[in-house]
């Protein structure tokens, strides 16, 4: 020790010093003024140093200091730097040394400045982008105006706005996006195989096509968060579709050819899959599993549709002779117990339900020509005193459905017409001639007034106003 403390004054030779300082070949560094010393060994090195020091290995060891500068002779590098040092280990050939995120983003943007945006001008060619690529991000100018308004009193459509005719077979069903600042993307579900996204309200463009299933799509619905839907196939299943990227997110076979779907309000990842069976299946998508079965002696189940309370109501094709029994069944859906199996006493069938968005009650379509009103309480009571009626079934799944409020019922019928009733006094009011065909579906616009979509068993479109 006091032979490198009184180094500068001393007459030894600095070797025979470092050698019996440091019997090792590396070299032990303290704090000194100047220092300069070498080593006889295989891994001999050159070291100027101040401030303090540690022991140099033949790997690098740096620790904090004001300057430093190193030549290996084996590895025949130099690091020079300053401040808090970190041990340099050599790196094996092929293999990348791991940088921090942060350091990463600095010096990327360091070596990518930001430049500002150049406008387009004709020499420029810009390439828009697909349509549907931005489909959940974009507020329509149309509906944009009406998303702070209080809504209104409903105001029915008298001319057609645009006619859609992309579809290839018959159209089953049409529906807005339940959200209301998405409210423009249109879905149909049609026997091609195939469901379809449109802007219903600016010009009616094909934004999306979704081929999930293999067989005719025979009923589709939009999810309450507007990313997903829900639809049922002839080829047996039932698929989840993400509207953005058309990806299938769950697909799970009923083993029956689906006719149904209806997602659970309080927990849209559970819904109900019914058809060509004698069952009702409730399905978890998540884990893509049957969590319960509900049977019933029939043939084949038409519609389902939630109530406010938990249960749910099937419609089925079980018709007697003097009364319909088992037409409509009320299920608890926790248990799978049949709560009444005695609720429509006419011999019709009921192709479509449809539950009151405010009111405890749900209406359903019958073969008679006329909507059944109907209690959405126990014992499920029909409504004798109401009745709406003037439009035609005649066998076709004719829909119907309510306005955001409530207050206007609409159906199809298959004289192609668009039927529009007072829900409160069920008084007709309005009849448009829309289709040349059966009209199945009709659908009021949540948001817009007038606006409504109508379609018929060719595949047509139209977009009212």
């Amino acid at each position: 020790m006091a032979s490198l403390v009184d180094y500068e004054d001393s007459d030894s030779d600095p070797d025979q010093d470092l050698q019996s300082a440091a019997p090792h070949p590396h070299l032990e560094l303290y704090k000194d003024q100047s220092l300069i010393m070498s080593s006889s060994s295989s891994s001999s090195s050159s070291v100027s140093v101040s401030g303090w020091r540690k022991r140099a290995q033949p790997h690098l060891e740096l620790y904090k200091d004001q300057s430093l500068i190193m030549s290996s002779s084996s590895s025949s590098s130099s690091v020079s730097v300053s401040g808090w040092r970190k041990r340099a280990q050599p790196q094996p050939a092929g293999v990348r040394p791991y940088v921090p995120k942060r350091q990463r983003m600095s010096t990327a943007a360091a070596k990518t400045p930001e430049t500002p945006d150049t406008p387009h001008t004709p020499d420029t060619p810009h390439t828009p982008p697909p349509a549907g690529a931005r489909l959940l991000s974009e507020v329509s100018e149309r509906v944009r105006p009406f998303l702070a308004l209080k809504p209104g009193r409903v105001e029915l459509p008298r001319r057609v706005q645009c006619i859609l005719q992309a579809h290839q077979g018959p159209v089953n069903t049409l529906q807005w996006s339940p959200v209301d600042h998405l409210s423009h993307l249109l879905l149909s579900a049609s026997m091609d195989n195939t469901c379809k996204v449109w802007d219903g309200v600016g010009g009616g463009r094909s934004l999306r096509t979704y081929s999930a299933h293999r067989g005719a799509v025979r009923d589709a619905c939009w999810l309450p968060c507007g990313r997903r839907l829900l639809s049922g196939s002839f080829d047996g299943t039932a698929a989840l579709t993400d509207v953005e990227t058309g990806q299938t997110v769950a697909q799970m076979d009923n083993g029956f050819k689906v006719t149904c779907v209806a997602p659970r309000p309080s927990d849209p990842d559970v819904f109900l899959s019914g058809g060509f069976s004698s069952e009702v299946k409730a399905w978890d998508a998540r884990c893509r599993k049957v969590l319960r079965v509900y049977k019933a002696a029939v043939q084949q189940t038409l519609d389902v549709v939630f109530l406010s309370g938990g249960e749910f109501v099937s419609s089925t094709d079980a018709v007697s002779r003097d009364s319909a029994e088992r037409t409509l069944i009320a299920w608890d859906f926790q248990t799978t117990a049949k709560l009444s199996n005695q609720i429509f006493h006419e011999r019709y069938t009921c192709p479509s339900l449809c539950a009151h968005p405010l009111d405890a009650s749900f209406i359903a379509q019958t073969n008679g020509g006329y909507i059944a009103l109907f209690s959405a309480q126990r014992p499920y009571r029909m409504n004798k005193r109401r009745r709406y009626e003037g439009h035609k079934v005649e066998g076709f799944a004719v829909h119907c459905g309510f306005s955001a409020d409530g207050s206007v019922l609409v159906s199809g019928s298959a004289t192609g017409s668009v039927h529009f009733y007072d829900y409160q006094s069920s008084r007709p009011l309005l009849t448009l001639d829309a289709h040349e065909h059966a009209c199945v579906c009709a659908a009021l616009h949540p948001v817009l007034p007038a606006v409504t979509a109508t379609c018929d068993w060719t595949g047509q479109i139209k977009i009212w106003t």
